[in-house]
């Protein structure tokens, strides 16, 4: 098969696409002729060389194909599968998703929503799971509520923006100014661009505040969040010393959370349900063939992204 491979680390020119030995079907696994994919910051985390130390260090080796993020369709199933069969048109999170075929866990597949392309689909995974568990379960979004999305022109961010109207708050989105009428788009209340005004002096206070930008103190949330507020970290910070201390206030403060989203099946089907009933609906900035992953990064790490980047594989 027709994959991408990381062949060394740092730049986009280390992913060559190449011809590989398809993967094989366990007794608990899917094989999965993927349609098309899309890149996360944990793809592009994957072609620094430490990151691939520490994953081993924690006995989890990553992949040497990339990629997550996935929709296409069952093409063998292990004896132990129950939910799927082959045939089935699916979207979730694989192993080597940039390839014609992929490996995944039943746990980590849902059944593609009716109402999204192949291509739509495989923006909403890992991006859609971290808004969900952040707003819905780690937040408790209420309906009423303030909520402001801090870096939400992103992939993350305009799924935020979504779920947090379909749980009823009023969003307040903070992004770059080539992305506010997206986001108007898309349902934010109010929007406000970072390049001309600083969110934490406008003297507003919200209920919560979903950060996906990760550059901004505790003092600057605080002049910010209401007396109850819920801070939700989900960007990475830019350093070692900044993660250790987001992750040392979320335990010692309980209303400072950082998230480590989790794959799994009860919130792709969430997904799928809101994405059906029209609440939310994937944006895609750009779309790339499977030979221009390379590029693809390249757009991907200048941070410009409205949305999703996609890979089609046909």
């Amino acid at each position: 098969m027709k994959a991408i491979v990381q062949t060394g680390y740092g730049s986009p020119d280390a992913l060559e696409r190449r011809e590989v030995e398809a993967p094989s079907v366990s007794d608990d696994t899917i094989l999965v002729r993927v349609h098309a994919a899309s890149i996360n910051a944990l793809d592009a985390h994957l072609l620094r060389r430490i990151a691939h130390v520490f994953a081993k260090l924690l006995g989890k080796p990553p992949s040497p194909i990339r990629g997550v993020d996935l929709a296409g369709t069952v093409e063998g199933c292990g004896r132990n599968v129950s939910r799927f069969k082959p045939g089935d048109e699916v979207f979730g999170v694989g192993r080597g998703a940039f390839a014609e075929l992929a490996i995944a866990r039943e746990i980590h597949l849902a059944p593609r929503p009716r109402t999204l392309t192949f291509a739509q689909a495989a923006a909403l995974p890992i991006a859609g799971m971290t808004a969900l568990q952040g707003l819905r379960d780690k937040a408790q979004v209420k309906t009423g509520q303030a909520v402001l999305i801090y870096g939400a022109g992103g992939g993350t961010g305009t799924f935020a923006v979504q779920i947090a109207k379909a749980l009823g708050a009023r969003v307040t989105a903070v992004t770059r100014t080539e992305h506010l009428d997206l986001l108007r788009s898309i349902g934010a209340d109010e929007v406000v661009d970072y390049t001309r005004e600083d969110f934490t002096r406008r003297g507003e206070r919200y209920d919560v505040l979903f950060d996906i930008g990760a550059n901004r103190s505790s003092a600057d949330y605080e002049r910010s969040l209401a007396p109850q507020g819920k801070l939700v970290r989900v960007g990475a910070p830019k350093s070692v010393g900044a993660v250790l201390m987001s992750l040392l206030e979320s335990m010692i403060r309980p209303n400072r959370i950082t998230l480590m989203a989790r794959a799994n099946h009860e919130a792709l089907a969430a997904l799928k349900d809101l994405a059906e009933a029209g609440r939310i609906t994937p944006v895609i900035d750009r779309t790339y063939s499977l030979s221009d992953v390379p590029e693809a990064f390249r757009y991907f790490k200048t941070g410009r992204a409205g949305g999703k980047v996609v890979i089609t594989i046909p």
